[in-house]
């Protein structure tokens, strides 16, 4: 499969992109070559290997999500301008 300049005329239109004619060519020729490589990875043999999101293992990564409460609260709120009980009073910023 080969990309055409109309091909890239097209998506262009569909992403509001202005390219010259330079640009035409120069992208059906980068894109014509990506297919043909995604082609030739295509014809390796996958049977019996197992899709994954990530190429290494991740594990881990992220905490429990658990409420608590912010041990600095009152020294946080010490240092505040303005503000009532435990929030900041900030000035209005919409109409």
């Amino acid at each position: 499969m080969s990309v055409t300049v109309d091909d890239v005329r097209r998506v262009a239109a569909l992403a509001r992109l202005d390219l010259s004619p330079e640009e035409e060519i120069q992208l059906t020729d980068e894109l014509s070559r990506i297919l043909q490589y995604m082609e030739k990875l295509n014809e390796l043999d996958t049977d019996g290997v197992s899709p994954s999101a990530h190429p290494i293992p991740v594990a881990g990564r992220f905490r429990s999500d658990e409420p608590e409460i912010f041990p600095g609260l009152a020294e946080l709120l010490a240092q505040a301008p303005d503000r009532r009980d435990r929030y900041f009073r900030v000035p209005r910023v919409i109409d």
